[in-house]
C-alpha cells in the first residue's frame, strides 16, 4: 500500500477507489516483465498514465518512451509514422524517415486508441509483436526492433472482432495482460476529491480562493454519470472556478454546468451501428411500464370477474367492495375456483345481463411519477426509514436522499 501511495503522488493520481488501486497494483507487477499490456477503459478515465508507470518501473526506464495516438493519424500516413519510409516511396517523401518503432528501439511505445488502426496496419503490428520485424514503406529490407508495446483503447475489441474490424490474433497478442481502468461513475467516493484537487489547481494558478461545494452540491456531483469521466469533471471544475464569483457552489449552480439530459440511471451498452436492442435506457423503461400496465389491466379484469360472481355475505356487504378495498395479502390462500381456472375465475354466462360500471382511468407514463410512487411506497413499507427504503429500491441512501430533495418528499 505504501508503494501505491508513492505512485499516486509521483504521477498525480487522485482517488482511493479499490478498482483504481487494483489497476495501479497490476501495472507495478507487470512492469519488470516484457509482457505486452492492453489498457482498457472509457474515454477520459486517465489510461495514458498507466504506460508511464509501467515504463518507469521497467528495466527500459532509461530508454526512450513514445506515446502515439493512433486515432489522430490519417489512415494514409499511419504506416509511415509507425514504420518509416524510403525516399520517393510516395508523393512528398523527399527523404527517408525513421518510424516510431525504429526510433524507440530498446524502449517502450504506447499505442493509444489501438482499435482505430486500419486492418493492413494491424497485420504489420502483429509481425512486430511476434518477430520484432517490420518494413519501411517503399522498402523490401527487413528492419529489426526491440520495443515493448503497451496499447490502450476505449473500443470494445471483441465486438470489433465480430464485425471484422479488428484482427483476432492481434487482440490475443495485445491482451496478454489486460488492465481495466474503472469509469468515474464507479468511483463515487473519488469524485469530490478530484473536484477539490482541480479547484485547488485553478486557485493556485490564478491566485484566487478555491471553489467549494455545499453538501447538496456534493450529492449532485456524485449522482451525475460523468460520461466524459475525469476529463469532463476537470473542465466543469475549471469553468465554475473561473466564471462563478461566489466561492461556495450550490447545487443549483452546479446543475447549470451539467448537461440537461443528466440522469442517474445506469448506462446501457450501446451498439455503435444502432442495429441491436434498444437505443437507450428510456426505451427499456417505457417497455417495462407498458408491461406493468398490461399486468395491471389483467389484474383489474380478474377482480372485476370475481366481484360479479361473489354473492353478498352474511353481513350483507357486497364482496365486490371488499375485493377492491381490502389490501392484497400474499399469504391469503388462492380460492379453489381461481386455481382451477388458471387464475381467471368462472366463465361468465353470455345471457347474464350485468352492467359494466368499471371506470376507465388513464394511467400516467411519466418516469418521474413512477419513480416518486415507488419511493413513497418503499418509505411507507419501512415506516419512513430511508436506509431500509434504499435497500428495497436497490439504490444508495445518498441517492435516495437526493431523490427526496428533488421530489420534496420527507423521510425519517
Amino acid at each position: 500500500m505504501e508503494e501505491i501511495k508513492t505512485i499516486k503522488q509521483r504521477f498525480e493520481i487522485i482517488g482511493n477507489d479499490a478498482g483504481l488501486e487494483r489497476a495501479i497494483e497490476m501495472a507495478l507487477q507487470v512492469a519488470p516483465t516484457e509482457i505486452t499490456v492492453l489498457i482498457t477503459g472509457e474515454s477520459g478515465v486517465g489510461k495514458e498514465v498507466f504506460p508511464r508507470i509501467i515504463h518507469a518501473h521497467s528495466h527500459r526506464k532509461h530508454a526512450r518512451y513514445i506515446a502515439v495516438n493512433c486515432g489522430a493519424i490519417p489512415e494514409g500516413t499511419i504506416d509511415s509514422e509507425l514504420f518509416g519510409h524510403e525516399k520517393g516511396s510516395f508523393t512528398g517523401a523527399l527523404s527517408e524517415r525513421k518510424g516510431y518503432f525504429e526510433e524507440c528501439d530498446g524502449g517502450t511505445i504506447f499505442l493509444d486508441e489501438v482499435g482505430e488502426l486500419p486492418l493492413a496496419t494491424q497485420s504489420k503490428l502483429l509481425r512486430v509483436l511476434e518477430a520484432g520485424e517490420f518494413f519501411r514503406v517503399g522498402s523490401s529490407r527487413v528492419q529489426k526492433t526491440n520495443v515493448r508495446v503497451i496499447a490502450a483503447t476505449n473500443v470494445d475489441l471483441p465486438v470489433a472482432m465480430s464485425r471484422g474490424k479488428f484482427r483476432e490474433d492481434l487482440y490475443y497478442r495485445l491482451s496478454m495482460m489486460p488492465i481495466h481502468v474503472p469509469p468515474l461513475r464507479e468511483r463515487e467516493g473519488d469524485i469530490s476529491l478530484l473536484f477539490r484537487k482541480f479547484a485547488a489547481d485553478v486557485a493556485e494558478k490564478y491566485r484566487m480562493p478555491p471553489a467549494r461545494l455545499t453538501e447538496e452540491a456534493v450529492i449532485v456531483l456524485e449522482g451525475y454519470r460523468w460520461p466524459g469521466n475525469v476529463r469532463q469533471l476537470k473542465n466543469v471544475t475549471e469553468q465554475i472556478s473561473i466564471l462563478e464569483q461566489a466561492r461556495n457552489v450550490s447545487a443549483a449552480t452546479l446543475r447549470a454546468y451539467l448537461p440537461s439530459d443528466a440522469h442517474p440511471l445506469p448506462a446501457l451498452a450501446r451498439d455503435p451501428e444502432g442495429d441491436r436492442g434498444f437505443a437507450n435506457e428510456r426505451e427499456i423503461l417505457y417497455k417495462i411500464l407498458f408491461d406493468m400496465k398490461r399486468e395491471i389491466a389483467d389484474l383489474k379484469q380478474l377482480l372485476l370477474d370475481l366481484s360479479r360472481e361473489q354473492p353478498p355475505g352474511e353481513d350483507g356487504v357486497e364482496r365486490s367492495s371488499l375485493l377492491f378495498r381490502e389490501p392484497y395479502d400474499a399469504r391469503r390462500p388462492v380460492p379453489d375456483f381461481i386455481r382451477a381456472n388458471g387464475g381467471r375465475g368462472h366463465k361468465m354466462d353470455h345471457d347474464a345481463s350485468i352492467e359494466d360500471t368499471e371506470e376507465v382511468v388513464e394511467e400516467s407514463f411519466s418516469l418521474e411519477e413512477k419513480e416518486k410512487e415507488l419511493i413513497v411506497r418503499a418509505l411507507e413499507k419501512n415506516h419512513g426509514r430511508r436506509k431500509g427504503a434504499a435497500l428495497d429500491l436497490g439504490i444508495s441512501e445518498r441517492t435516495l436522499y437526493r431523490k427526496l430533495k428533488e421530489y420534496n418528499l420527507d423521510g425519517e
